[in-house]
């Protein structure tokens, strides 16, 4: 195993988890805005109010993209296992 091919392995699997997690992480911060900002309209500071719409807004993200996500994962790990013994050998 050559040190190019440990980069490559290594970039590859963080473009994977940008990939996967970006979705989620980006409906969270565009909930988390509008909350605060209607926390700062109404000047209404209670922490459940900011919980729960990050919450929802996640699981539906994850009901929307999980399938997308969940294929490029597979996907992924197909690639890696099938070209293991290439990288061993």
């Amino acid at each position: 195993m050559t040190p190019e091919s440990v980069m490559t392995m290594g970039r590859t699997a963080l473009e994977m988890v940008f990939l996967v997690a970006s979705p989620v992480l980006l409906v969270t911060l565009i909930v988390g805005l509008i909350v605060s900002v209607f926390q700062a309209a109404t000047q209404i500071n209670d922490a459940s109010l900011s919980f729960i719409p990050k919450v929802l807004a996640v699981l539906a993200t994850f009901a929307i993209a999980g399938p997308w996500m969940l294929t490029l994962m597979t996907d992924y790990m197909r690639r890696v296992l099938t070209g293991l013994p290439g990288l061993i050998g």
